[in-house]
């Protein structure tokens, strides 16, 4: 294994942690409202999940893993944008 290899290596095992760290974040967040919360951490997390392993996935040249990672950033990114004017509507009222 080159060093490069070993480098593309760690970011991917990088961008699965966050993108599996959403899970626990979403977990602890309904845990503790004692209902099911999808908190704000978990688009950031799953953005930041998926630009990494987007990244790993163009590097190992596999289409249908970027194709997956490409499309869930639209959906990752348009909840962010939906949040976002919901709090400036929230706080203009």
């Amino acid at each position: 294994m080159t060093n490069v290899d070993a480098i593309w290596l760690t970011i991917g095992f990088a961008g699965q942690l966050l993108f599996t760290s959403r899970f626990l974040v979403q977990w602890i967040a309904s845990e503790r409202s004692g209902r099911s919360v999808v908190p704000l951490a978990f688009w950031w997390f799953s953005l930041a999940g998926g630009v990494t392993l987007l990244a790993y996935a163009l590097w190992r040249q596999d289409p249908v893993f970027a194709i997956g990672q490409a499309s869930g950033l639209v959906i990752y990114t348009r909840n962010l944008v939906l949040i976002g004017r919901q709090r400036r509507q929230e706080r203009s009222a």
